[in-house]
């Protein structure tokens, strides 16, 4: 069958809103309840469905990270959890910030690893000053060698990987101390703020980092410690904290990897960290701890990557993919373990042989700003850290955000801070704007990643849907009664049936139109090997869709490099599509995710150079097409 694109001239900004006939008959007459008849009136009394989309940066560094905090982040959380509630702050620099519109949740996710030293060092923490290194590193910094003192902690703490301050009542009150401040900003159904923390593990600089997120409030949160790389650099190990922290406490908590770019190899590797081939138990205990991954970020977009994705003309899209954090240089075979998609079909290998999925997660985006600002947007990058916000001068874009480190200084690898981006959003599908609601999201994936902007994207997998189905006013409703939505699994197809696919999109209101929609699928051949193909199934602009399943020409290009804009007189505000795989084996697991492309837009360097008038490198890349990632949703054959 031949994918049908469909497009509509406008979806309500909450195209979740969707409404119902259903009349529920045989109710009695109460005070609060007009019937007519014996039925109820209103259709939304038992609707349960999640109704709404909402913002948030899972993964945001203060003053209390020390690769924050000593090199120039004056911020603390609380001017974090103002600024993404919209308030106007001022930046470490100097500089007046504020979003372009506040975000609805924030996770100011903090280092373990001596957590909150640089403000101990600013306060003369006199717990801190009774610490022999302590004092040593404190001494440092207010002779004026902060920098000094940063590679002390470097040499000596990360570098061995043995805590250079092991004292319990520090960590203590610093972590108090932040549970404190996000507590305190917590308004349900306002803005939501969850505790949580990064535990930093970098075997030989090969990242392996995970976000902490706890479901729960201060009173469970506080009977923990967070697990730092100096405990462990294993994520088994990481996991048994997990597990200990629910039976000790009766809470919930997940972990959210990223930066598999930066692993060479490790983030989705099929050995671990012992050595041994994984099996199923390691898979089990993987997806119920890490259900949901990372894939964009401030250091590089992880979705796919041209080597593994030859046919993917937009897989090229900001690819870190020099080597690790520094010492080794990156080769061919690492990639595969290393980019999202090809970790998704790598667990249908995986499972094949397992009988477990060890990959089987959804999508989010985030910052990694290290520099308290939830900015997302390119116009308003204030840089991946506070040394290089805007006004630093050529030190913005020649800073190295990964330095060279092998003991000669040559080979090894180095990325400058004009090839990062302003960062990534996470969008999460719920009922209310709450810790136990956004969690909640987050563990059943119904999650999708955007590259910076907030576009509302939605897409329900069955195996009855109709072509019609996709304009009525009750899409979502449809969508949860006859399918799964991102994040969920299909199985045992129907004799005859394939994967129908309905898909929304709508444009954040406050950017660039939309290109298209693309169905990406992945699934195993009958010799058991992962394929991969991607389908265009909605194109802006009247434009068809040719036999090699794309738009017949791209979409267009309205950027102006010698004043940093664009016009949305290309592309379209919304777009919809049904898709049936024309494709389908019912005999052969799968997986179906969607990715929405905007129109060419300006990038930050190209802001740079009008605002500030700099000069940017002329390896910079000027304009990109912004993006959004759904989670998969998976089919299994019965049994």
């Amino acid at each position: 069958m031949k994918p049908l694109k469909m497009k509509i001239a406008a979806i309500g900004l909450c195209v979740c809103l969707a409404s119902t006939t259903a009349i529920a008959a045989d109710v009695s007459i109460t005070e609060d309840n007009v019937n007519i008849g014996a039925a109820k009136y209103s259709p939304y009394l038992y609707r349960g469905h999640p109704t709404q989309v909402f913002w948030g940066d899972t993964h945001l560094h203060t003053s209390y990270s020390t690769d924050a905090g000593m090199i120039g982040n004056r911020l603390p959380p609380d001017t974090a959890l103002r600024f993404a509630k919209g308030e106007k702050v001022v930046s470490s620099s100097g500089v007046e910030a504020r979003l372009i519109q506040p975000l609805d949740f924030l996770v100011v996710a903090d280092h373990a690893e001596n957590l909150g030293l640089a403000v101990m060092i600013e306060e003369s923490d006199a717990a801190l000053l009774r610490d022999r290194w302590g004092k040593e590193v404190h001494d440092l910094v207010k002779a004026g060698d902060s920098y000094g003192a940063y590679g002390k902690w470097g040499e000596e703490g990360v570098a061995t990987g043995i805590n250079p301050m092991p004292n319990v009542a520090l960590q203590r009150n610093m972590w108090e101390r932040l549970i404190d401040t996000v507590e305190l900003h917590n308004e349900p159904g306002v803005f939501t703020s969850l505790h949580a923390f990064e535990w930093t593990s970098s075997p030989n600089v090969k990242n392996l980092h995970r976000v902490v997120l706890f479901r729960d409030d201060d009173d469970r949160v506080k009977l923990v410690l967070p697990f730092s790389a100096y405990d462990s650099e294993d994520p088994e190990d990481l996991w048994n904290y997990l597990e200990g922290y629910e039976e000790r406490t009766g809470g919930q908590v997940l972990a959210i990897p990223h930066n598999g770019n930066l692993s060479n190899g490790l983030m989705f590797d099929v050995e671990t960290r012992a050595g041994e081939p994984i099996d199923a138990a390691y898979a089990k205990r993987r997806m119920r701890w890490e259900p949901i991954y990372e894939v964009t970020q401030g250091k590089g977009d992880g979705e796919a990557h041209p080597f593994l994705s030859p046919e993917d003309e937009f897989a090229e899209f900001h690819n870190w993919d020099k080597g690790d954090f520094g010492f080794e240089a990156k080769t061919p075979e690492m990639l595969p373990n290393e980019y999202a998609r090809s970790a998704l079909k790598l667990g249908l290998e995986q499972q094949a042989a397992l009988g477990i999925n060890p990959f089987k997660f959804g999508m989010i985006g985030s910052s990694d700003s290290h520099t308290s600002l939830a900015g997302t947007r390119e116009e308003n990058y204030f840089g991946k850290f506070s040394g290089v916000e805007p006004g630093t001068g050529e030190f913005r874009y020649d800073d190295d955000v990964v330095s060279d480190r092998r003991p000669d200084g040559d080979g090894g690898v180095q990325v400058k801070h004009w090839e990062t981006t302003a960062g990534a959003l996470a969008g999460v599908w719920a009922r209310e704007n709450t810790r136990k609601a956004i969690w909640d999201a987050m563990a059943r994936k119904e999650v999708y990643a955007s590259t910076g902007t907030r576009p509302v994207l939605r897409v329900f997998a069955g195996w009855s849907f109709t072509e019609d189905d996709v304009f009525k006013p009750d899409f979502a409703t449809i969508g949860y009664a006859s399918g799964v939505p991102m994040g969920g699994d299909m199985t045992a197809a129907p004799e005859g049936r394939a994967p129908k696919l309905m898909v929304r999109a709508l444009r954040d209101p406050n950017g660039a139109n939309l290109d298209r929609i693309q169905i990406v699928k992945g699934w195993l051949d009958a010799n058991g090997v992962s394929q991969e193909r991607i389908y265009d199934v909605a194109c802006s602009d009247e434009r068809a869709i040719s036999d090699n399943n794309r738009c017949d020409r791209p979409v267009g290009d309205t950027v102006d490099l010698n004043t940093a804009t664009y016009t949305n007189t290309i592309g379209e505000a919304a777009l919809a599509a049904y898709w049936e795989d024309p494709d389908f084996d019912p005999s052969s697991s799968a997986f179906y995710y969607v990715r929405i492309l905007e129109i060419p837009t300006p990038t930050w360097l190209a802001y740079d150079r009008v605002k500030l008038g700099s000069e940017i490198p002329a390896e910079g890349v000027l304009k990109h097409q912004e993006r959004a990632y759904t989670s998969p949703i998976w089919y299994t054959p019965e049994g």
